[in-house]
């Protein structure tokens, strides 16, 4: 679980990253969720966005794969969700106590 302050300053972080996941009509599927979690092992932050097809809302994206992740959704604004997974062998993000 995340603290308010840790949650700000990946927000900050993820404020920077690029988009790499996108969630179409399809929805969520085992591809995306096989993505997600590869760049979550590579990254630990992963930004995402729902494209205006879906018929999921970036709220019920983000909750999805946190669950079936087992990551912290740092934030969803508009159409964008930011995901976090600490990296149990080589933490690239030192968070804040």
């Amino acid at each position: 679980m995340l603290t308010s302050k840790q949650r700000a300053q990946l927000r900050a972080l993820g404020a920077h990253e690029d988009t790499i996941l996108h969630v179409g009509k399809g929805g969520i599927n085992e591809n995306l969720i096989r993505q997600a979690d590869d760049a979550l092992t590579a990254r630990e932050l992963v930004k995402g966005r729902v494209l205006e097809n879906s018929l999921l809302s970036p709220r019920e994206v983000a909750d999805v794969l946190c669950e079936e992740l087992g990551c912290d959704c740092v934030q969803t604004i508009g159409t964008r969700f930011v995901l976090y997974r600490a990296s149990k062998k080589d933490p690239k993000i030192v968070l804040v106590k």
